[in-house]
């Protein structure tokens, strides 16, 4: 390895942003006439205090230009954004072609005309369409935006704090090197957003090179309404399934329009879920003691350093009411969500595709062994699922759908309020038992109070009493 302290700095660099970038970066702090044995001292972040005013001004400038968050906020999301694309088309993004694109359209439409028979919600509205990965990273980054941004903020601002506790032992004698050195506190800041917006980008990244269509996360990851599947994970998916490319496509469509339907026709559940997102979100509390140290541990001859130290260990353990309570109501949403698709999807393939049993069980699977939702969920929010409630909501609307038929089993999404709750979840097959006889006795207290309202409470039973201790042949 170069002992340069220009090359280690912009291998480290690199690492993080890019070679374009820290090439254009350490070019122009080598022309700027910094001191390249402090310049070593500043790439490890350990110690500023070296650097003359000038040259401070120098780094800070340069730095300024590579760190600079976007619109002000507290994430750099272009980078993450141009990281997550980088990291989508990595492993290969081939192009959609004219062909893929038919058959993913024909295929949404198909799951459109099976589902009416399976659901009495309309088809979204918005078009079919395929997606490459690129695609996918494009058109879901803008909400990814809205449901990480309270972690985000709170992630940015330890990190921020971590980098500038480099600074707080500065010598009381240094004057105006020492003003010149605090001005370096909103790089820092900078540097912080940009640090958390690349492990958002690489993590959304990594999801784009499996994700299988727009809801694949079980959230409505696209503000327009429509359908879409990404057709080079679909076919990587297939392979090694006893069914055909083009059954698992269908099958896919199915799930993908189902969920669809859910988030187009059910006004309030997009509102609900990200609520429940953020608000899990803003219980978290970071570590800044394990950040703290992930930074002063940051060797600058070691380039993956300072990405794997942020990587984890910077979420503490909640055990907040508030968020207990946020938790509970996005796993019983996202379940509920994810077994209502199961089902009506087991129902509209069923007639047409013989594996459709075994391809349910293989998106089963996928989701129980913590398939790349959850993996992103949890690197980026610290939120991991539990697939067994996805399971017993797909008892739930099963046995719904058969005591009471489709219609009156979709109509549990008119209003939260109705919803089956987490408790109702762990007893599915006692639900109707249970909303039955609620209904029975709000429907007697409905009439009593109907009763009570018109003078009649009371009077018929009276007039029955009456009638039975009434003398034989009075009143005949």
């Amino acid at each position: 390895m170069s002992e340069d302290p220009f090359d280690q700095l912009e291998e480290l660099l690199a690492s993080l942003f890019g070679p374009q970038t820290a090439g254009d970066a350490v070019d122009a702090l080598r022309a700027s006439g910094v001191d390249p044995q402090t310049l070593a001292q500043v790439s490890g972040i350990s110690d500023l205090t070296s650097l003359s005013p000038g040259q401070i001004m120098a780094v800070r400038s340069q730095l300024t230009q590579m760190f600079a968050s976007s619109a002000g906020e507290p994430v750099n999301w272009s980078m993450g954004g141009d990281l997550a694309l980088t990291e989508a088309r990595s492993k290969g993004d081939p192009t959609v072609t004219a062909a893929q694109a038919e058959a993913t359209t024909r295929a949404l439409q198909v799951a459109d005309l099976w589902l009416d028979t399976a659901t009495d919600l309309m088809p979204a509205p918005g078009r079919r369409e395929a997606w490459s990965r690129g695609d996918w990273v494009e058109r879901t980054l803008p909400v990814w935006k809205d449901v990480c941004a309270p972690v985000a903020a709170a992630a940015t601002a330890a990190l921020a704090g971590a980098l500038e506790h480099q600074m707080r032992d500065l010598p009381a004698d240094m004057g105006a090197e020492a003003k010149q050195l605090g001005a370096l506190g909103s790089i820092m800041r900078s540097m912080a957003g940009t640090a958390f917006g690349l492990q958002l980008g690489h993590a959304i990244g990594e999801l784009a090179g499996e994700a299988l269509a727009s809801t694949d996360v079980g959230l409505p990851l696209t503000r327009e309404p429509g359908t879409a599947l990404v057709p080079a994970n679909v076919s990587a998916f297939a392979q090694g399934l006893e069914a055909d490319e083009e059954e698992v496509r269908v099958f896919l469509a199915v799930r993908e329009a189902a969920a669809a339907r859910l988030y187009s026709q059910v006004p309030w559940l997009r509102g609900q879920l990200l609520g429940a997102v953020e608000a899990y979100a803003r219980e978290i509390t970071i570590d800044n003691a394990a950040v703290e140290s992930a930074v002063a541990q940051v060797d600058p001859s070691d380039p993956e350093a300072l990405r794997e130290a942020l990587a984890g260990g910077m979420f503490a353990p909640q055990e907040t009411d508030a968020q207990k309570e946020a938790l509970e109501r996005l796993e019983t949403l996202l379940a509920l969500v994810e077994g209502w698709v199961e089902v009506v999807t087991a129902r509209a393939t069923a007639p047409h595709l013989p594996h459709a049993v075994a391809l349910a069980e293989m998106v089963r699977r996928r989701r129980a062994q913590g398939g790349p939702a959850e993996q992103v969920f949890s690197r980026l929010i610290g939120l991991t699922f539990r697939p067994r409630l996805a399971r017993e909501a797909a008892v739930l609307w099963h046995h719904l759908g058969q005591e009471v038929g489709d219609a009156e089993r979709d109509a549990f999404w008119q209003h939260p309020d109705v919803m089956p709750t987490a408790a109702e979840l762990a007893d599915p097959t006692s639900f109707i038992t249970m909303r039955r006889a609620a209904q029975d006795l709000d429907s007697e207290v409905d009439a009593d109070l109907a009763s009570l309202l018109d003078g009649t409470l009371g009077y018929a039973e009276g007039a029955k009493d009456a009638d039975e201790n009434r003398p034989e042949g009075l009143g005949d």
